[in-house]
């Protein structure tokens, strides 16, 4: 089969200190600065792997090689700052590699950035003509491909009204329709299904269908798993800059999965954490997590009883609030949702333990939850604090009866409500 990517000791690196280039007046400071042997290094250096740090660089990425076939689907997961972005970069030569090579047969696109080109002066046609050209099409296959785009985009009402006046939402429409109607023998995609109402994004993904089942080869990034499931056939995992699963797309969710789930609970590991949802006041918040299972690790019982303590704290004054849980598949597909009675929170600037029990009739797998903390108030609901990737447990097929091995928890039994609930004051 004939390849269309080929990639070779492929790496990446960058000058810390030099990710914005700023005024030619920054510049000259920086040449000074060198020149007397200070070191300037960029403000979020500090939270790079030291790993990935050598003699004042950041590698984003290293030793990376694989090749893609004609009319393959594949899919890059991994966590921020893994070198996804740097990769589809390469790939689409916006920016060149510090060491190895890359090999492109046939023409590219790449939806990057939806709606980079667009000038807020200019109206929607004439953006979709000047984005087009950027994208490389010829006048001809624009004038084409306009009705197509148009329809797709669902602007047909404001094609000739001034892109300043578009809603965020018409901007990313427009150009992902610009780019999807490319006809590329390459497309490469970055998080595009991140944008846009689920209306659209069904339709981002019926195209993309669309564009893979005519044969065209895909690189498609994301953070929605379940999309990656759905359009690809294999997956790359990157960590830390550097390949480390290259194969059937199941497998590799499962691992970047494992990869990233956060085992130990404790206070000294969840502190820190990366809160999963926007909005968060902090009010109260995740301090502790504990499950206890029938082995004292994370095997349920049994009888399929989850119990787990949650020690919140609180930052300032809140009344009731309500604890919810998320339980996700080993693939991270979401089964279900469950929620706690409304709770007394603890006083200011004190902790407490609650204690949540609850009988799951999951089938035997691995699981694991997200998890989260909010108050209902007359304006609508107020979010404390969440955790994804938290609290993994199995279920054994061991020890159970017939009728639980046949009884498979899914989304369409809805919620399902926590039982025999404790509150003990730490």
């Amino acid at each position: 089969m004939t390849h269309c990517i080929k990639i070779e000791n492929l790496a990446k690196r960058y000058h810390l200190g030099l990710t914005h280039a700023g005024s030619i007046r920054d510049l000259a400071n920086r040449v000074a600065r060198r020149m007397v042997g200070r070191t300037e290094i960029h403000a979020e250096s500090q939270h790079v792997d030291p790993e990935r740090v050598e003699d004042g660089h950041f590698w984003a990425l290293r030793d990376i090689g694989f090749t893609v076939n004609e009319g393959e689907v594949v899919g890059i997961i991994g966590k921020n700052g893994a070198g996804k972005s740097t990769l589809l970069k390469l790939l689409s030569r916006i920016t060149l590699p510090t060491e190895g090579r890359v090999e492109l047969v046939g023409r590219v696109a790449s939806l990057l950035e939806v709606g980079t080109g667009f000038h807020p002066e200019l109206t929607g046609r004439e953006n979709v003509f000047l984005n087009g050209t950027i994208l490389g099409m010829t006048r001809r296959e624009i004038e084409r491909q306009l009705d197509p785009i148009v329809e797709f985009a669902g602007v047909g009402k404001f094609l000739d009204t001034p892109v300043k006046r578009y809603s965020s939402g018409m901007t990313v429409r427009l150009g992902f329709a610009v780019a999807a109607h490319l006809d590329p023998e390459i497309l490469i995609v970055d998080e595009v299904l991140a944008v846009g109402d689920i209306e659209f994004q069904n339709r981002c993904i019926g195209k993309m269908k669309s564009v893979a089942e005519s044969g065209k080869t895909v690189l498609f990034v994301s953070h929605n798993l379940a999309s990656i499931r759905t359009l690809t056939t294999r997956a790359i995992v990157l960590s830390a800059g550097r390949m480390v699963y290259d194969g059937p797309t199941a497998e590799g969710v499962t691992r970047y999965v494992a990869e990233n789930m956060i085992v130990d609970t404790s206070s000294e590991s969840i502190a820190d954490a990366k809160r999963t949802l926007s909005g968060l006041d902090q009010k109260l918040r995740f301090v502790d997590l504990k499950l206890h299972g029938g082995d004292g690790q994370r095997t349920l019982p049994d009888d399929g009883t989850f119990r787990i303590s949650v020690k919140v704290q609180a930052n300032s004054a809140c009344d009731e609030f309500v604890i919810g849980m998320t339980v996700y598949s080993q693939d991270k597909t979401a089964i279900g949702s469950c929620f706690s009675e409304p709770l007394t929170a603890p006083e200011h600037g004190r902790c407490r333990t609650y204690e949540l029990c609850a009988r799951f009739p999951l089938a035997p797998g691995s699981y694991h939850c997200g998890i989260s903390m909010s108050s209902l108030r007359s304006a609508g609901r107020e979010l404390h604090d969440s955790l994804a990737d938290v609290i993994p447990f199995e279920i054994s097929a061991g020890s159970m009866d017939q009728d639980r091995l046949t009884g498979q928890w899914s989304a369409a039994w809805g919620y399902y409500r926590l039982e025999d609930l404790k509150t003990v004051v730490s």
